[in-house]
């Protein structure tokens, strides 16, 4: 299984995901010429993606799915009340298909395994992406208002993790945002602090958990070399030594083999057993 996340931030999300003979997208935040160009930068053809992910309504994570769908004639995945949600970017010309949140459904050789998160979406998901050959096993949430029992059962047992550190608690405090924008982010419905994220990623910690990409920074309250320090430090105190790196906004990450880095890290995991 291999991974690269294409952009994250509150201009835009997507990752791509690629297994077996197996391509997709999870979010379509860019415009469709600008996936276009990223999936070409980690030599990869926009017309060869399988399917196209949704994970909830927002723009930032829906912005190009319409365009790319119609375009290239990928199916879409999202649930009926983000198909709702989405009314004005589809045009009745796209190939839809429903889900159901704690159903899984495969794509080719992937099984995707959707789950409730909170967030202030019509139906906010996250999903677990599982190789049905190899058994990898790739979890992605990066907009998390707060981790759930649930949530932390779905994401439980990941080879790799996408995970969102929006903020820093200091900088959204004394930041230019009004007082309700602040209190949206910091509520329980709003998105992970690297505080927070830091926590939950210990949580989440074993001994095959190869690789953490920081995602969904806010280019207002966070930095990148700060989200890494607090959740590199937090993650090398509880034994864990694996890969972790910060998803940009500008430019995708290298297209990653989970496989690898599991190789590659493997005798530094076993402090944690």
């Amino acid at each position: 299984m291999r991974i690269s996340v294409l952009g994250s931030g509150s201009a835009g999300n997507s990752i791509f995901v690629h297994a077996g003979n197996t391509r997709v997208l999870i979010d379509a935040g860019f415009s469709g010429r600008a996936i276009a160009r990223r999936l070409d930068l980690i030599g990869v053809q926009a017309e060869e993606i399988d399917a196209i992910v949704v994970t909830h309504e927002h723009s930032d994570h829906t912005g190009g799915v319409g365009v790319y769908a119609r375009r290239y004639g990928t199916p879409v995945y999202m649930t009926e009340r983000t198909q709702a949600a989405c009314a004005k970017i589809l045009r009745g010309k796209e190939t839809l298909y429903a889900y159901d949140p704690g159903r899984p459904f495969h794509v080719g050789d992937l099984r995707v395994e959707p789950f409730l998160t909170v967030h202030d979406a019509a139906d906010p998901v996250g999903v677990a992406v599982v190789d049905e050959c190899t058994g990898l096993r790739l979890g992605v949430a990066t907009d998390l208002g707060r981790p759930t029992a649930q949530i932390r059962h779905a994401l439980s047992g990941c080879d790799f993790l996408v995970l969102e550190a929006n903020h820093d608690e200091v900088l959204l405090h004394t930041s230019q945002y009004p007082i309700s924008v602040k209190r949206r982010i910091a509520s329980s419905h709003g998105h992970l602090s690297n505080q927070a994220a830091a926590r939950f990623a210990v949580e989440l910690l074993h001994p095959r958990l190869a690789g953490i990409v920081l995602a969904h920074l806010s280019n207002e309250c966070n930095r990148a070399e700060l989200a890494l320090r607090i959740v590199g430090e937090t993650l090398q105190e509880a034994g864990w030594s694996g890969h972790l790196e910060v998803a940009r906004q500008d430019q995708p990450t290298d297209l990653l083999d989970i496989e690898e880095l599991r190789y590659r890290n493997g005798p530094a995991q076993l402090s944690l057993l």
